[in-house]
């Protein structure tokens, strides 16, 4: 009789606790880790063979937004298809719940635009049978999943419920009887399995009408901030104190304008690791890096646990003018994702109109510039002399203004040009500083946010094809640690992160000289007969996900062994 249910065989292990490699083999039982090292042959009800591959702990990405998505693709596409095999959801202070049945449209407006998902698909998927924290658990835990799932508690929801989403949203100070609510409704989800909260705070305590650090595209569909946005310091600190208070708990927060002071003050409070977001990879913000990196040092040395999260993927933004925000609010007004098509292409063809968009600058804050934009695919056969060209090259070849070029292009192919554009200023130097700095967590993939655009979940097999094979700025070694253990760490995973004896077989068995990962492509998959942007991986032989292979040769098995990590743990709270 077999005494594991699967052995992992002769694999060059690797076990995300930056111990060095070594070849042996790993039986799984009931899915859990029960043996490492040498297993005798024919123990293994089922033998997956690891020759030449390398064996290591699933991948853990703890920047997703999949809280919708969650309903429809129990693989949690593009990170189940690139080796990740746990996810965090509730970022950046959004979701949904607690929410009330008549605000249920209203929260799915809010991420139409905060994160670009289709109203269309989220009509089409999510349940809404809950209002409650808990009851969102109990509907999560009732779906098939592949992937496993760890909830945060986003506090737009928390502070709606409590205020009324007019006065949330007006960034009216909680009255105290108000405080004690928001922190009674913390605990009840924590009791019932949140690892935390989460908020994205980048604009001005109690001022709706100034100006927010994310700008347009992290608003709310109306373009006004969100509530966390206009959040008042002293409500954090109230929500901090829960964490103490339980001894139990993490902090996500996209806050870079706050004062330093008032994040030491939370992770002070709390006691909780607090994930900093985000440090994009670009080549323009080493010094602002090296800055922010000797007081990440002078936090640790007081004993405060606060961890950047890394932009260190370059994956190009995607995208046609069917669905493109991202160049401003004057290319919004006349050629976003609130105008027609017909208006677009009305509005694209109108001399007074682009008067206005040329006498805009060509580069919008952190976005590639309008002559950046590269040429992907074409629709009229008369434009395809210019796939792989940038604007500004077709502009210059055709003596025309950029936005002349770029308006006669889209017209011309009923605006199914295909562009590419970089983001950030991502650039290698970026990328190796971050990496360089062991308490950076490298990755932020935002799965199922901005679904038209970006695919960003390939970021793992991108840190190990390219800047541990091709330019080896990390081992392996130190790379699943960073991918694996860290994550795991900072963000509240009990029994993951590691390859150990006892813990979860969330386990990715690769081909290294292969592993590779598509150019963004689009697939008309979405419900709501809508289309997005994927990156799917390449040379994962085996994904297991609690001790069960969820992909074979990078195909989906159909097998969906993935968990509501409840409290962080693959079983209930209670347990």
């Amino acid at each position: 009789m077999a005494q594991y249910d699967i052995v992992i065989r002769n694999g060059m292990i690797i076990d995300g606790a930056r111990s060095p490699r070594y070849k042996g083999d790993i039986g799984v039982k009931d899915g859990v880790i029960k043996r490492m090292g040498r297993i005798k042959d024919g123990e293994g009800a089922r033998e997956l063979d690891a020759e030449g591959m390398v064996v290591a702990p699933g991948f853990i990405d703890l920047h997703t937004h999949y809280d919708a998505q969650v309903f429809w693709d129990p693989y949690l596409t593009t990170s189940g298809w690139n080796g990740v095999t746990s996810v965090v959801i509730g970022n950046c202070g959004f979701g949904f719940a607690p929410c009330k049945k008549d605000l249920q449209y209203r929260a799915m407006e809010s991420m139409t635009k905060v994160e670009a998902i289709p109203m269309a698909t989220m009509e089409a998927s999510i349940p809404w049978d809950w209002e409650s924290y808990p009851e969102m658990l109990d509907s999560i835990d009732r779906a098939p999943k592949a992937v496993n799932l760890l909830p945060y508690v986003g506090v737009n929801p928390l502070l709606i419920w409590v205020m009324g989403l007019e006065d949330a949203k007006a960034g009216r100070k909680p009255t105290e009887a108000e405080t004690e609510e928001l922190k009674r409704l913390l605990n009840e989800a924590m009791d019932a399995g949140a690892c935390g909260w989460s908020s994205q705070t980048l604009g001005v305590s109690g001022d709706p009408t100034a100006p927010t650090a994310g700008g347009a595209a992290q608003s709310d569909f109306d373009g006004t901030p969100m509530p966390s946005d206009v959040m008042w310091p002293e409500t954090q600190i109230a929500l901090a104190e829960v964490l103490g208070e339980r001894g139990e708990g993490f902090i996500e927060l996209s806050g870079a304008t706050m004062p330093r002071e008032h994040w030491e003050q939370l992770a002070e409070v709390s006691g909780a690791p607090i994930i900093y977001q985000a440090l994009p990879a670009s080549n323009m913000m080493i010094d602002m890096h090296k800055n922010l990196f000797e007081w990440f040092d002078r936090c640790r040395e007081k004993g405060l646990r606060i961890y950047g999260q890394g932009i260190t993927q370059n994956p190009p933004l995607l995208f046609t003018f069917d669905y493109w925000d991202l160049w401003g609010p004057v290319w919004e007004e006349y050629a976003g994702p609130n105008t027609q098509n017909e208006k677009i292409l009305e509005n694209l063809a109108d001399e007074s109109i682009r008067e206005k968009l040329r006498a805009e600058p060509l580069k919008y804050m952190f976005i590639g510039g309008v002559d950046e934009a590269r040429v992907v695919s074409v629709e009229n056969s008369e434009n395809e002399q210019w796939i792989g060209q940038s604007v500004g090259d077709i502009a210059e070849a055709r003596g025309v203004h950029v936005v002349d070029a770029i308006c006669d292009l889209v017209i011309s192919d009923n605006l199914k040009t295909s562009f590419q554009a970089p983001q950030f200023d991502i650039g290698i130097e970026g990328i190796k500083q971050l990496l360089e700095n062991s308490w950076v967590i490298p990755g932020l993939s935002d799965g199922g946010a901005h679904l038209k655009y970006l695919a960003a979940g390939s970021y793992a097999t991108e840190l190990i094809s390219l800047y541990v094979r091709e330019h080896e700025m990390l081992s392996l070694e130190e790379a699943h640690w960073r991918l694996s253990a860290l994550p795991a760490f900072c963000a509240g995973f009990q029994d993951r992160g590691t390859l150990r004896e006892g813990a979860a077989a969330d386990i990715v068995v690769y081909d290294y000289e292969k592993l590779d990962y598509e150019f963004p492509n689009f697939r008309h998959d979405l419900p709501g007969d809508e289309y997005r942007v994927v990156s799917a991986g390449m040379g994962y032989r085996f994904v297991l996900v609690n001790g069960e292979v969820t992909i074979e040769d990078d195909k989906e098995t159909h097998i969906h062994s993935g968990k509501l990590l409840r409290g962080g743990r693959g079983k209930s709270a209670e347990a």
